[in-house]
């Protein structure tokens, strides 16, 4: 019989989508006060080559990164920090209402890629609050594999959540000392 133990803490990461990358630098302070710090991030990517979904209300072309904060922390934040990412995207938004960025959170574990979101589907889970979860990527023999609905712009990344879960791992050692 299984008994009931908290989980591991996590690595929390924000998917920053723009067409102002200065724009970064600028909302990186009201992350950083509900995540912690920026451990790691990525280079930005060509973000419209993936897809036109946002193009027509925020322009292209687009721009995307990953951005990873400490200290690890427990995953039912999940709820809350998609409720936090809506509010810096309302904050940062045109005087019409038009997002200047998108905030897609998630979660890194060893074993997988977790993404919050606002929609419903097949493939998501509902947490509260009315934040759905998805896995999106899970590693098995030494990578990180997609499913059917996986983003191809987190498919190609891949090398950015090798990275990521190395500093994940080591991390995760210190908390558990």
């Amino acid at each position: 019989m299984s008994h009931p133990a908290p989980p591991d803490p996590v690595f929390f990461f924000i998917a920053f989508t723009t067409k102002d990358k200065t724009l970064l630098e600028k909302a990186l302070p009201y992350l950083e006060e509900g995540l912690g710090s920026l451990k790691f991030a990525s280079e930005f990517f060509d973000f419209s080559k993936f897809t036109d979904y946002y193009h027509k209300e925020m322009g292209k072309p687009l721009f995307k990164n990953f951005l990873f904060f400490t200290p690890l922390k427990n995953p039912e934040k999940l709820i809350e920090l998609k409720h936090l990412c809506y509010k810096i995207e309302k904050t940062f938004s045109t005087p019409e209402g038009a997002r200047r960025i998108n905030l897609d959170p998630g979660y890194m574990e060893l074993s997988k890629i977790v993404l919050a979101t606002f929609k419903n589907f097949s493939h998501r889970i509902y947490l509260g609050r009315g934040v759905y979860a998805e896995v999106t990527l899970f590693f098995k023999k030494g990578s990180f594999q997609g499913l059917p609905w996986s983003y191809p712009d987190y498919l190609a990344n891949l090398d950015v959540f090798h990275r990521a879960r190395n500093i994940y791992k080591e991390l995760l050692k210190r908390v558990k000392r």
